[in-house]
């Protein structure tokens, strides 16, 4: 039978052969996996992914129609949150379900709270649920104040956590998370970047857009199911006259549903909006037998596609809303 032998190398194959192996093996070590990104709620995944577009894809811990109000969180998004390397949430004032199970995370997961780390623009949360339409400025939120509750005359109350509602702190979030990931990620931190500055210029042409198009209603009064707009109101100018409920996850008693009742009188209000999280048979109550008319708003986007385009459809939805039910074409 033949006899098979293995070649024999020569002194500079050895060499070659050698140099090739320990090439391999310095690229393997130096090609690091994008880090495991999980992130709370939609708006502000679908922001998040616009950042990681072609690098990873972060996981999204609340279903796009629950609410982060009462959620409970699942065995699978806790198996999510345990293999997480970056997670991302607004803050205990909004997702409280995720306190404890972030407390129990390893000290080398990054925990990135957006109302506390990512300079947002912040206003205090509105007391009670019956607001005058002179304590709501018209004009965009660009300041560069983490918290502006000492401009609204509340210094004492903690920040409104529906912040994702206005343009400038989706740009916020979006420079915090492309800056955050390319420090932790320096082997696709230009790509980072770049998703970054594509996702800045749709921001301010949204932005524009949505200015031009909401400005017949500024003026208009209106009142929400629950304080959840306030960043939108204040960056377009827009004139709320309260909310339905203070505290979205119990209903209103019979004598807020006359305070607000009331309030439709007073300030002329013309539209009631309800949430498609919530149940929306307390609109038709409080507005029966006053001409005001009611409407939806969707402060998270459930049924929204994924990604940029999601969270720009998320503020256009808002739009229309707003514009289709405080603009009368009878």
């Amino acid at each position: 039978m033949p006899r098979w032998y293995a070649p024999r190398l020569t002194p500079l194959s050895r060499l070659v052969l050698c140099l090739c192996v320990l090439v391999l093996a310095m690229s393997a070590a130096g090609a690091q996996e994008p880090p495991r990104v999980v992130v709370s709620i939609k708006p502000i995944h679908d922001l998040v992914m616009g950042v990681t577009r072609g690098i990873s894809e972060p996981v999204l811990l609340v279903p796009g129609g629950a609410s982060p109000h009462d959620y409970a969180l699942r065995p699978s998004g806790m198996r999510s949150l345990q293999e997480a390397q970056v997670v991302i949430w607004v803050g205990p004032e909004l997702e409280n379900f995720l306190v404890r199970p972030l407390s129990g995370l390893p000290p080398d997961a990054h925990r990135i709270a957006l109302l506390h780390d990512a300079d947002l623009v912040t206003y205090p949360v509105r007391s009670g649920g019956i607001w005058e339409t002179h304590d709501h400025g018209h004009g965009h939120d660009h300041g560069h104040g983490h918290d502006h509750a000492a401009a609204h005359g509340d210094d004492r109350g903690a920040p409104d956590a529906h912040a994702w509602l206005s343009p400038e702190n989706a740009r916020r979030i979006v420079r915090h998370v492309a800056g955050m990931l390319a420090e932790r990620d320096p082997g696709n931190a230009g790509a980072y970047r770049d998703n970054m500055d594509q996702l800045l210029g749709r921001l301010g042409h949204l932005e524009q857009d949505l200015a031009q198009r909401l400005a017949p209603v500024q003026g208009r009064p209106f009142i929400v199911f629950h304080d959840a707009y306030q960043y939108f109101e204040r960056h377009f100018g827009l004139t709320p006259a309260g909310s339905i409920t203070v505290d979205p996850s119990r209903a209103p008693g019979a004598r807020r549903v006359q305070e607000i009742r009331q309030r439709l009188a007073e300030a002329d209000v013309l539209c009631v909006f309800s949430e498609p999280q919530f149940r929306p048979a307390i609109v038709a109550t409080v507005t029966e037998g006053t001409p005001a008319r009611a409407g939806i708003l969707d402060p998270l986007g459930a049924d929204l596609p994924s990604g940029l385009e999601g969270y720009e459809q998320l503020l256009r939805n808002m739009a229309d809303s707003l514009i289709d039910c405080l603009i009368d074409e009878g």
